[in-house]
């Protein structure tokens, strides 16, 4: 037998060639076996990665369009505090917003409720637990008397509304529900904006210079990075929850609500650290009002939510530890979060994952 290029094909030849044939088909169906058996395996690992990959993008988006938009902001003379009240407000919310988006327009409002109230729940126990861990927090008495208690109205509010506890209709957040919201929310933004007008240096934009060029780079990889990471996480959340058998929900207040609270917990360490306790608690504060007022607002907005009274439970935790948070400003030294105060913060929380988990296994 001859093959191409004058090369004779003898019959020892042969055999051994055939003989790598069938070792390399061999191999080939060991392989093929190998990646049918562990396919499951190897897609949910898929999965993580660009779930994490898509958060890393929500992440490094906000902190871009913030500080593009910033820039821009200053260089056409808008003040410190109007930038603090939109711009970097906006921000810090923005990845629960982009991924409550397009999750509330793909019909998915379990990812939405848990994105937001677990958000909510890792602020609260985790990120203070943490921030008064590695040092006492003290606050203002408007945090203790204001802030606070606002932020439990907020979560009273969301329980009375998305069960309809007032009318007769299946339990859901319709656009009328999101107007309300956002109403309140402007009533918040109105009183964050006079506190901040009687002490502006409460919440001074730090100064950059940058190009005009990259002032718009900034904008734009930062607004694509929210978009395609948001789309990311809210698509391998519903794929992973599928994979594992598991509900959205459970995805929504673990995982993305975690991943989306990233920017909070970076914040609030930082400002532990160094000792300006009224930002560590006053971020955590704003941010879980913010996520209830604008957030579900404008989710509901988008798209009626249909709410399952299964979040009932992880509405009463937030209620529960919102309302420890504020009796810890009386216990012990008044208006201060203590080091024993923060450690039960981060075990109700161990305990309260443990407990979502028995539920889904």
């Amino acid at each position: 037998m001859r093959l191409g290029f004058g090369f004779k094909l003898t019959f020892k030849t042969k055999n051994i060639f055939v003989l790598l044939l069938k070792l390399l088909l061999f191999f080939n169906l060991l392989l093929f076996g190998f990646l049918i058996e562990n396919f499951s395996r190897l897609l949910m690992i898929i999965q993580v990665l660009v779930l994490v990959f898509g958060l890393v993008l929500l992440v490094k988006g906000a902190d871009w369009l913030v500080d593009g938009a910033s820039v821009l902001a200053k260089k056409n003379n808008v003040s410190d505090l109007a930038i603090g009240l939109t711009i970097v407000a906006f921000g810090t919310s923005a990845p629960e917003l982009v991924v409550n988006s397009i999750a509330s327009a793909g019909g998915s409002p379990d990812i939405v409720f848990g994105n937001v109230i677990g958000s909510n729940n890792f602020n609260l126990f985790i990120i203070l637990g943490i921030a008064g861990l590695i040092v006492p927090l003290s606050v203002q008495s408007s945090t203790v008397w204001k802030e606070i208690p606002f932020s439990l109205f907020a979560a009273i509010v969301l329980l009375v509304l998305a069960n309809n506890l007032f009318s007769d209709n299946a339990a859901s957040l319709s656009w009328v529900d999101g107007i309300i919201l956002l109403a309140l929310f402007t009533i918040f933004l109105y009183y964050v904006f006079t506190q901040l007008k009687s002490d502006p240096s409460a919440d001074s934009v730090p100064q950059k210079d940058y190009s005009n060029k990259k002032i718009w780079g900034f904008i734009l990889f930062g607004l694509a990075g929210l978009v395609i990471g948001g789309k990311l996480v809210v698509d391998n959340a519903v794929a992973m929850a599928q994979s594992l058998g598991v509900s959205e929900k459970i995805i929504g207040l673990t995982i993305i609500a975690a991943g989306t609270s990233l920017p909070e917990l970076a914040t609030s360490v930082v400002a532990s650290l160094r000792k300006n306790n009224d930002i560590a608690i006053g971020n955590i504060i704003g941010s879980n009002i913010f996520n209830i007022f604008l957030i579900l607002g404008v989710s509901s907005l988008i798209s009626p939510l249909e709410y399952k009274i299964d979040f009932n439970t992880d509405i009463y935790i937030l209620l529960g530890g919102t309302a420890f948070l504020f009796i810890a400003m009386f216990t012990g030294k008044r208006k201060s979060l203590d080091r024993w105060e923060a450690s039960i913060l981060l075990l109700t929380y161990l305990a309260y994952t443990v407990y979502l988990i028995s539920k889904e296994i």
